[in-house]
């Protein structure tokens, strides 16, 4: 089972957000998990601390527990950390604290309000 991140504060995407990657496997057994960004500078991945998943479109991704874990995804991360981490990017949300956890949200898509992005320089 998926454990909820954060209650029921934020149900809905913003209107604003924005696509910025998928969430890849686990990584380590503490609920870390590996993150491929869509853009080359992640800059918005780690500058927000509040990530909304979206279920990847059908077929895209195998996970375990088909579509009955797609429908457990939670609408909101709140991530503790993200990071670079050798070629790719890890991350930690308050709430996933093992690796079947972690494992629980592969193929999931991240989206990030636009007022959450750095601003330019």
């Amino acid at each position: 089972m998926i454990p909820s991140s954060g209650g029921d504060e934020a149900r809905d995407i913003p209107p604003d957000a924005i696509e910025v990657g998928r969430i890849g496997e686990a990584w380590g057994v503490k609920g870390w998990f590996r993150v491929q960004a869509f853009a080359n500078d992640p800059q918005a991945l780690f500058s927000s601390k509040r990530w909304y998943l979206k279920a990847p479109v059908a077929g895209a991704v195998k996970r375990p527990g088909g579509a009955a874990a797609m429908a457990a995804l939670p609408a909101l991360l709140k991530i503790i950390e993200a990071k670079s981490h050798g070629d790719g990017i890890v991350a930690h949300a308050h709430g996933f604290d093992d690796r079947p956890a972690a494992e629980g949200l592969r193929g999931a898509l991240i989206c990030i309000a636009r007022s959450s992005f750095p601003t330019a320089d």
